[in-house]
C-alpha cells in the first residue's frame, strides 16, 4: 500500500546536473529515513545518500561534495541534487523509504522501481 514515484532521471553530459525526486504515498504512517541507492551494471546496489526524519544526512564517499539529499515540504518527499556528474555515476537510481504503515507498526523498507541516470558524452 506504499507507492514510491521517482522522476528526474535521464541522459546528461559529464559535469552536468540532474535532480531526482521521489514521493511516497499510500498507507505510510511515519518515516524514519529516506534515501537513494544505485546499481550499475555488474555491480551491487549501493547507498548513495540518505536522510533521517531529523535531517541527518549520510553520503557515499564517491558522491560527497557533489550530491545533496533533501526532504521536501511534504515529509514524504525526497530529492537528490546531482552536480558535477561523472560517467561512473551512471546507474539505475532507486528511492528507498524506511517507515511504518498505519496498520502494521513495524519498521519496513519500501523501494521505487528505479530511474535511469546516464552520464555520457
Amino acid at each position: 500500500q506504499v507507492q514510491l514515484v521517482e522522476s528526474g532521471g535521464g541522459l546528461v553530459q559529464p559535469g552536468g546536473s540532474l535532480r531526482l525526486s521521489c514521493a511516497a504515498s499510500g498507507s505510510i504512517f511515519s518515516i524514519n529515513a529516506m534515501g537513494w541507492y544505485r546499481q550499475a551494471p555488474g555491480k551491487e546496489r549501493e547507498l548513495v545518500a540518505s536522510i533521517t526524519s531529523g535531517g541527518t544526512t549520510n553520503y557515499a564517499d564517491s558522491v560527497k561534495g557533489r550530491f545533496t539529499i533533501s526532504r521536501g515540504n511534504a515529509k514524504n518527499t525526497v530529492y537528490l541534487q546531482m552536480n558535477s556528474l561523472k560517467p561512473e555515476d551512471t546507474a539505475v537510481y532507486y528511492c528507498n523509504v524506511d517507515g511504518k504503515l498505519y496498520y502494521y507498526a513495524r519498521l519496513m523498507s519500501f523501494w521505487g522501481q528505479g530511474t535511469q541516470v546516464t552520464v555520457s558524452s
